[in-house]
């Protein structure tokens, strides 16, 4: 069953670009988090899943664990040159998340990028539960 509830939308802020991410339990939170990130970052249809990559994150709380995981995707992106497409949260607590992603090296000519992402940030972030779903408020410095 293809899963119709909304992940996540953009929030315009001044100078800076946000997300409000929403999943049915925490690695679907997670999941779209990551999803949101790139489709700000590229084109995901311009993507293919030719690499596979293990992430494992730690954090103080959710707020924490939230901006370290989006935190270290962009690094793969900066970093790496990796355009990530799907993401696989296989655990996620508290503290601790372990994933798998699937992308492929940016290709100059091939994948356009639509917005370079500088930072993660801590402002107005937000993991909570609310109606039986999770939501997160996330701010990127563009």
């Amino acid at each position: 069953m293809v899963d119709q509830v909304k992940k996540y939308e953009f929030i315009d802020h001044t100078a800076d670009l946000g997300i409000e991410v929403y999943g049915r339990d925490l690695k679907g939170l997670f999941q779209n988090a990551g999803q949101a990130l790139f489709e700000i970052i590229c084109d995901p249809s311009e993507i293919t899943e030719s690499i596979e990559k293990k992430v494992a994150v730690d954090g103080e709380d959710l707020e924490q664990l939230m901006v370290v995981w989006l935190g270290e995707l962009l690094y793969l992106h900066d970093v790496e040159r990796l355009l990530l497409r799907r993401f696989e949260v296989e655990e996620v607590g508290e503290r601790r998340l372990t994933a798998t992603v699937y992308g492929e090296e940016l290709k100059e000519g091939h994948h356009t990028i639509k917005t370079e992402i500088k930072a993660v940030t801590y402002h107005q972030i937000q993991v909570r539960q609310e109606d039986g779903r999770w939501i997160a408020r996330v701010i990127f410095d563009l």
